[in-house]
């Protein structure tokens, strides 16, 4: 049931992760969100890009916040630069400014956080894990610890790739993003 148009938006501002990488059609966590809202005052609006770093989340913000004009944005960005190697430094500053882009709107964020397979060594996968919850408090944001929590482990929940959640963990993203956002939704 498609919501008014002047129901308040919230919007998914993320990644591959996000976007539906992979899924079927209306299948995504973000899909799930919305029918979850169906009958409440609120719309989601998904701007998530397959690829997304924070450097090109950055970028776009100020279009996303003028066009859809958000109460509340979800912030999942971070992931593609760990992958990539980004420095940690980079990362926290960009999420940082999507945060006070956010702000100047009025929108309220929600900070989904992200950790990096051990592999990326365990002084860069600590800074970079250690970015989320230190940007939460400091600005006082909604905050998610880790949007894979619970079964970031178990392959069976990955598509092929190994890195993207299959349909059937969608349910699961969903849950650990609703344990942030409930608390923020009037």
């Amino acid at each position: 049931m498609p919501q008014p148009a002047h129901a308040a938006a919230i919007l998914v501002f993320g990644d591959s992760l996000s976007a539906g990488y992979g899924l079927p059609t209306g299948k995504s966590w973000v899909d799930l969100l919305q029918q979850k809202l169906a009958k409440t005052p609120y719309r989601v609006v998904n701007a998530s890009i397959s690829g997304e770093t924070t450097s090109g989340g950055l970028a776009r913000i100020e279009s996303a916040l003028a066009k859809f004009k958000p109460e509340i944005v979800i912030l999942e960005l971070g992931a593609n630069d760990g992958l990539r190697g980004e420095p940690v430094e980079l990362t926290k500053k960009n999420l940082d400014a999507i945060v006070l882009a956010c702000r100047k709107k009025r929108a309220r964020v929600l900070l989904v956080g992200m950790r990096l397979p051990p592999n990326y060594g365990p002084e860069y996968a600590a800074d970079f894990g250690a970015v989320f919850p230190k940007l939460a408090k400091r600005r006082g944001l909604g905050f998610v610890p880790f949007m894979l929590e619970g079964f970031a482990g178990n392959m069976g929940d990955f598509q092929a790739d190994g890195m993207h959640p299959s349909e059937k963990a969608q349910g699961k993203v969903l849950a650990n993003i609703w344990k942030g956002l409930a608390p923020m939704l009037k």
